[in-house]
């Protein structure tokens, strides 16, 4: 079956063509990093008119490049949340419309599900149980992964997420957009042993991380070093800060992740980063060298485009099967609206929109 995988949930359009038995067949990616640097940060509305422009277009060169038609396609899988709202609807919009012209099914990916399912693209995938650190942007999360469809949250982010973290650091101290890539870049030439950040919520048993705090340490350290310095010396500071901070990024993750393997019993750690902004380098760079330094028991899985795991997602993850397995159901029917209950849900009715998905339904807290 060839799926037909877009994805829209931020800043870059993605899209990709996959065949269960065959694996990748063609994809592309578009990215608005230009369009966003002017405002330090991505611009909801520009970015959801941005999408409209692109999607259709790279949809007719991606099928023309892999040979294909519409005819050919089985199914179309689309990110179904969480994300920009407006980004979003963009993507269900125009994948459901496809799938309508075409007469083939949709379904709608959860963003998370698909970078833990990456790994099932790889050549040598794991075998489940495993562990996956989730490193995504606005999300820093355990989870374990005991098949298809079943996930156990373990342990995530109480404030902001590494990557956040990485982003407000990098603005604080006074770097471009894209501030991640930017504050990674200016760590490889910083001392590590200027500065020792501390590792946050590793005292305390427990799998949850906050990044917040180290943030204002970052800044805090900045503003009270940084006094009568030159301009020489203030470059030299600011890279010294960045290595010590994005040290005490991926030695907190490292530490996670060894209790997570030990408490859930499994031997695999898997570890999906949102690669293509490079935002957060705790799976790259010198926190590759930490993290998949550990051993053969560590698979990476940022390599894998979005849009291809969503693809991918949409046969079922199952690279020799040639069935429409949906991994999950298409976004749910909300009941009417005279049986909603609170506020929130009256506001959204009267605006003519519903949430396509809830960010923490798809997988179960883990407790104790």
């Amino acid at each position: 079956m060839r799926v037909l995988g877009i994805e829209t949930s931020c800043d870059e359009t993605g899209v990709a063509v996959y065949e269960g038995g065959r694996g990748l067949l063609a994809h592309a990616v578009y990215s608005q990093v230009g369009l966003h640097a002017d405002y330090g940060g991505v611009v909801p509305e520009l970015a959801s008119r941005d999408h409209v422009r692109k999607l259709a277009p790279m949809v007719a060169r991606l099928l023309e490049e892999a040979g294909l038609s519409g005819a050919d396609i089985g199914g179309v899988a689309y990110t179904a949340g969480p994300g920009l709202a407006g980004a979003l609807l963009v993507g269900a919009a125009f994948g459901r419309s496809l799938a309508w012209g075409w007469d083939v099914p949709a379904v709608g990916v959860h963003h998370m599900e698909g970078h833990l399912l990456a790994p099932l693209l790889e050549p040598d995938p794991p075998a489940f149980p495993f562990v996956a650190l989730l490193v995504s942007g606005g999300h820093t999360q355990l989870v374990q992964v005991e098949a298809v469809g079943r996930y156990r949250l373990l342990g995530e982010s109480i404030d902001d997420a590494a990557g956040e973290a990485f982003d407000k650091t990098a603005k604080l101290l006074g770097l471009d957009y894209p501030g991640g890539p930017a504050l990674a870049a200016l760590a490889e030439r910083g001392d590590p042993e200027r500065f020792r950040f501390p590792r946050p919520m590793t005292d305390r048993p427990g799998l949850e991380f906050s990044f917040s705090g180290l943030k204002t340490f970052a800044l805090t350290t900045w503003q009270q070093q940084s006094q009568g310095l030159d301009a020489a010396a203030r470059e030299r500071l600011r890279a010294d800060i960045a290595r010590a901070f994005e040290d005490a990024v991926v030695d907190t993750l490292l530490i996670k992740c060894r209790r997570a393997l030990e408490q859930s019993g499994c031997d695999t750690l898997v570890l999906a980063d949102r690669g293509e902004r490079g935002g957060v380098v705790a799976v790259r760079g010198q926190g590759a060298a930490h993290l998949l330094g550990g051993g053969p028991g560590v698979a990476g899985a940022g390599a894998a485009d979005r849009m291809v795991v969503l693809a991918g997602a949409g046969t079922g993850g199952d690279a020799g099967g040639d069935h429409p397995a949906a991994v999950l159901a298409p976004p749910r029917q909300h009941p009417p609206p005279a049986q909603r209950r609170g506020r929130a849900h009256r506001r959204l009715n009267q605006r003519g929109w519903r949430p396509v998905m809830s960010q923490r339904g798809w997988m179960s807290k883990a407790r104790g």
